[in-house]
């Protein structure tokens, strides 16, 4: 689950409507959508960087596509066949999300990453720099780190190169393979 404001956590977050009967594509941004998007679950609208309005949606039904989640919400009616603007256009660019409380207990091995940006990113040669992003690419995610007087460099944030995380202490630690770091 990426993001977070305050007590919320981004879930999703809505792209597109899909089709008439009212439903959503949904980008994920939880490795558990199974839980996240359970019939009968309230889940809070944010804006688009995750702050949370006023509105609520309840799922009425959710099921994969595509990478995402087609989502319908109990208080999203069909789509105008004559293609006027409806409640669901209006949700286009909005985040889905749930109270931080709510969300499934993260294993010994797991982060939010949230939590990632920040971090002090270190290596064998030292300290590289610190994460000041993370970027969503089509392989997976990838660490912008951003390094004093050298510019930001992209890393993989995948099991192969992440040594460990410290949350607590601010740290991530790389096994970087050779010529990575001069980049």
């Amino acid at each position: 689950m990426a993001g977070a404001e305050g007590d919320f956590l981004i879930v999703g977050a809505v792209q597109k409507p899909h089709g008439i009967k009212g439903e959503l594509y949904v980008r994920l941004e939880t490795d558990h959508p199974e839980d996240v998007f359970a019939a009968g679950r309230v889940i809070r609208v944010g804006d688009a960087e995750g702050r949370p309005l006023e509105r609520s949606l309840t799922i009425e039904r959710a099921r994969p596509f595509k990478g995402g989640m087609l989502v319908k919400a109990a208080e999203i009616g069909p789509r105008d066949p004559h293609g006027r603007e409806s409640d669901v256009d209006a949700l286009r660019g909005l985040t889905l999300l749930i109270p931080r409380g709510e969300a499934r207990p993260l294993d010994e091995d797991e982060v939010f990453l949230h939590q990632l940006v920040g971090l002090r990113v270190t290596a064998e040669e030292g300290e590289v720099g610190k994460v000041r992003e993370l970027y969503d690419a089509p392989s997976g995610f990838l660490l912008v780190v951003e390094r004093p007087g050298r510019g930001e460099l992209l890393i993989p944030f995948v099991k192969a190169m992440v040594r460990r995380i410290d949350v607590e202490a601010g740290t991530l630690e790389l096994e970087a393979p050779p010529g990575l770091l001069e980049l």
